[in-house]
């Protein structure tokens, strides 16, 4: 938990760096397993996809998300066959765009979607309703009403209520919905109490041990219009092992075979979740898609044996473990400050011309990063530094602490890899700064595939006093 009211960046620190992070022998290397699968230094400066990064700056301006279309596709692909007897739903809220929703479909995955907007950029990219799951705790009526009307393949109900207002959507449409039950295991798993999501005290599904999950289920086999297909769980994001999973289907599946005893309904499907974990440093050791898959498979395999169930069809949702790797961010150095702390120790602060506009999970989850010289090749002998941002907030940090050439200077580029999952999804425009383009890199060539906000962007929603929209 955090140890000042303020957040964690105003708490007394060290300014060694924590304990994970060493000294690197050259400070110009990549760590392969941080970085997307075609990144490579070539005399010191970064290529993505087989593009520059100062060229791709210099076309495209910076700072800029830089999405590697050949490491997503197979990560895509990784988990598609690893699971091949599963559904494989991609977490759009981790990044959505028309673009990535068309990978997708290619790949042979499906999409999860947990809002009206994402649901829009679906539709746009031609993603097929049977391919989509809605997920979310308050999807508002014209929500659930678009997706019935488009056939999505899924909704995850979430409350009583959201039950009563699907229903009333097939009413009034003369449709059917086909509908998971989002349940809570109990389970805590090992991870940011934010993005921990099985246990009871929280916002999400209905609770296993409270019973309001078999009530649900009885509510919706009784309800005309609602088709029950199955159990939804999710233990929480940024998961490196399984014991997590195993004692959750252990839970659902007891819940499986009670509504199929007590509510008369054997239930077709399972939904595992997932929320596979990424290396963002060192410290992180990410377990790979065919280990996880064989885990499950036995975990779930086994269960069902327990109880003389048939084994459901499955689905899993690996979350950020896709796009997470498959993007780095690159951007400029503005400004370089050697700051002297209490007892002679200085810190040395890298400025960026992003920030927590761009990436604000180091200041929202203490989130830990790493970063590389991007534009040149260095002889310096290593430094520890801060990577901040530019706004006006003392908590604006990109990267905590992290081992850069000691001559790092105004105009390089420096580059943080693993921000393709919740980095452009939750950026902002704090302090009016617009957001940075999302560009796609393959084969030598790039294209931008979310364009660079401009301040006319911002300021084409702001009203004048008279009432009238700016132009």
């Amino acid at each position: 938990m955090r140890a000042h009211e303020a957040g964690w960046a105003h708490a007394a620190v060290s300014v060694r760096g924590p304990a994970w992070l060493r000294e690197p022998a050259d400070a110009n290397a990549l760590v392969p397993q941080l970085w997307s699968g075609t990144a490579r230094k070539v005399d010191g400066v970064l290529e993505v996809g087989g593009v520059k990064l100062t060229d791709l700056v210099a076309e495209h301006g910076s700072p800029a998300y830089v999405l590697d279309e050949a490491d997503f596709r197979a990560r895509a692909r990784a988990f598609r066959d690893a699971f091949d007897s599963y559904d494989v739903y991609y977490a759009g809220k981790a990044f959505l765009c028309t673009t990535v929703a068309r990978w997708v479909v290619e790949e042979g995955l499906f999409l999860d979607v947990c809002s009206g907007g994402e649901l829009a950029v679906a539709e746009r990219a031609g993603v097929p309703a049977e391919r989509i799951g809605f997920h979310g705790n308050n999807k508002s009526y014209g929500e659930l009403e678009r997706a019935v009307e488009l056939g999505v393949g899924r909704i995850i109900v979430d409350s009583f209520h959201e039950i009563e207002r699907l229903a009333s959507v097939t009413r009034e449409l003369g449709r059917t919905a086909r509908v998971l039950i989002r349940v809570t295991a109990g389970v805590e798993a090992h991870t940011h109490e934010y993005i921990a999501t099985a246990h009871e005290d929280q916002k999400f599904g209905f609770s296993i041990s409270s019973g309001d999950a078999l009530d649900a289920a009885g509510q919706i086999a009784a309800t005309d219009g609602l088709k029950l297909l199955g159990l939804h769980s999710h233990i929480g994001s940024q998961i490196f092992d399984s014991a997590g999973f195993e004692v959750a289907a252990r839970r659902v599946l007891a819940l499986h075979a009670q509504i199929a005893d007590e509510v008369g309904v054997t239930l077709p499907e399972l939904d595992l979740g997932g929320g596979f974990g990424i290396a963002y440093t060192t410290q992180d050791d990410p377990s790979d898609p065919a280990q996880l898959a064989t885990e499950l498979t036995k975990i779930v395999t086994e269960e069902c044996k327990a109880r003389d169930l048939e084994v459901p069809r499955l689905s899993i949702e690996p979350g950020r473990a896709i796009v997470g790797p498959a993007m780095c961010t690159v951007y400029e150095v503005g400004t370089v400050k050697a700051v002297e702390l209490d007892g002679g120790a200085v810190r040395t602060y890298v400025s960026v011309d992003g920030g927590m506009s761009d990436n604000i999970r180091t200041a929202l989850y203490d989130a830990d990063y790493s970063a590389t010289l991007a534009s040149r090749p260095s002889d310096a002998p290593a430094l520890l530094t801060r990577i901040v941002g530019k706004h006006c907030e003392a908590g604006d940090i990109v990267v905590k602490d992290e081992f850069l050439p000691g001559d790092v200077a105004p105009g390089d580029l420096v580059a943080v890899p693993g921000t393709g999952a919740y980095c452009r999804s939750m950026a902002s425009n704090y302090n009016h700064v617009p957001r940075p383009p999302v560009v796609a890199v393959a084969d030598g060539t790039s294209r931008v595939v979310v364009r660079r906000e401009e301040v006319d962007d911002l300021l084409r929603l702001d009203v004048d006093p008279d009432g009238r929209v700016r132009d």
